[in-house]
């Protein structure tokens, strides 16, 4: 089976610099003045047995005025690496090239689809990517990860693009293994998550799906650092853009959506050791706020009429769908007034606000301007052509020509 890894590798300012206002929100961006953990991993596939495959490195910088260092950062770290996989590059330079080559062949409305800005973008372009290489199974990784098990790409191709108990496998999600060896999340429990427990809910859901029989099953679940997609999927299903974060589960839920499982097998793990988020946590709470909300929206705007698969919160449970229920908006308001009052003992006024800004958001802009089905179907269907122009093999090497991946 023809397979392509993808690795999006996140680079941030200097840390002297910080973050600014106009830079993209990730939750752990590599400064560019560390090392950061791409080496870690690319070092790391020479454990794996199975090595037949191509591998890309996706270089995503914050903000535009640093796009040129990041690509030269991540091209110094790719030529130290060796590595019996061949490994290629892609970053903004090589993006502009492709949205050239669409206007060439007046393909100017598929250049909103391939971006690299926000979680969802650079996922698709990972979809994209394995496309252009004409590959039947796209495995998606993230740079904080390490490979600790000789028969990873054994087991992530193992079941998919074949049948599962009379049903055919498009798509596989493994799970994380942390630094401490277990697949839980460990983090202290404050009195503001009564409302807004996430960690102990996702223990829940890893406990049942992990853990419980058979290796394969239905997951309400994924981890996109950790995905199997076969083609006959992702030339259907795209990421979308609308949701900055926790886009592989809403991925999942869009694949339910057009008839389509995900399935998590509890023997495809990967050590994830990712470091500290960078994000304050009321951003990182207000990043969960609006995709929860919109993702609420979606399930409420399903009409039989469309024809899609009913899919309701309850299919879900318990994670997300605990957070895609009715008493969405009460958990945010109960849960950030409880957070505010923790900033506001700390001294710090301004993450209290920001808390208080969270309320008033998930009550104004969060809630989604377009109707967010109506939306996804109109995405699918562009990208299914988009998918459908590059599934010419013609195409596809001409790209691979001009980003300098074919000689």
């Amino acid at each position: 089976m023809k397979t392509t890894m993808i690795i999006p590798s996140y680079w941030g300012r200097k840390k002297v610099e910080g973050w600014k206002e106009i830079d993209a929100v990730y939750d752990h961006p590599t400064p560019l003045d560390e090392e950061g953990t791409l080496a870690r991993i690319l070092s790391s596939l020479s454990i794996l047995r199975q090595q037949d495959f191509n591998l890309v490195v996706i270089g995503v910088a914050t903000a535009p005025d640093i796009q040129e260092e990041v690509e030269a950062k991540i091209s110094s770290i790719i030529k130290e690496v060796r590595s019996n996989v061949p490994i290629f590059f892609f970053s903004h330079s090589h993006l502009a090239k492709v949205h050239q080559y669409l206007k060439k062949k007046n393909q100017k409305r598929f250049i909103p689809m391939l971006k690299l800005r926000g979680y969802s973008n650079v996922r698709n372009l990972c979809l994209f990517l394995a496309h252009l290489f004409g590959s039947e199974a796209a495995v998606l990784i993230d740079d904080d990860e390490i490979f600790e098990d000789p028969l990873f790409m054994d087991k992530a191709l193992q079941h998919v693009g074949r049948f599962w108990q009379k049903e055919r496998v498009l798509a596989v999600a493994g799970y994380y293994i942390n630094p401490d060896d277990n697949f839980l999340l460990k983090k202290k429990i404050s009195p503001w998550m009564t409302y807004w427990n996430t960690v102990e809910t996702m223990n829940r859901a890893f406990q049942k799906i992990i853990v419980e029989g058979p290796r394969l099953k239905i997951t309400p679940f994924a981890f996109g650092g950790n995905m199997v997609i076969h083609r006959h999927l992702y030339t259907l299903i795209p990421f979308d853009p609308f949701i900055t974060r926790g886009e592989d589960i809403d991925f999942l839920i869009n694949a339910r959506l057009f008839g389509y499982k995900i399935y998590l097998d509890n023997k495809l793990a990967i050590k994830h050791a990712a470091p500290p988020k960078s994000q304050p946590l009321w951003r990182q709470l207000r990043e969960d706020v609006f995709r929860f909300i919109y993702e609420k929206s979606k399930l409420e705007a399903q009409q039989p009429s469309l024809g899609l698969q009913k899919v309701r919160p309850e299919d879900l449970d318990p994670y997300p769908g605990e957070f895609l229920k009715e008493d969405l908006n009460e958990k945010i308001y109960r849960s950030h007034l409880m957070l505010a009052v923790d900033y506001l003992s700390q001294g710090d006024k301004q993450g209290a606000i920001e808390c208080m800004k969270n309320i008033y958001l998930a009550e104004t802009k969060a809630k989604p301007r377009v109707n967010p089905l109506d939306h996804l179907i109109k995405l699918q269907k562009n990208w299914q052509e988009l998918m459908a122009f590059f599934a010419s093999e013609k195409e596809g090497a001409n790209v691979c020509k001009l980003l300098g991946y074919l000689k």
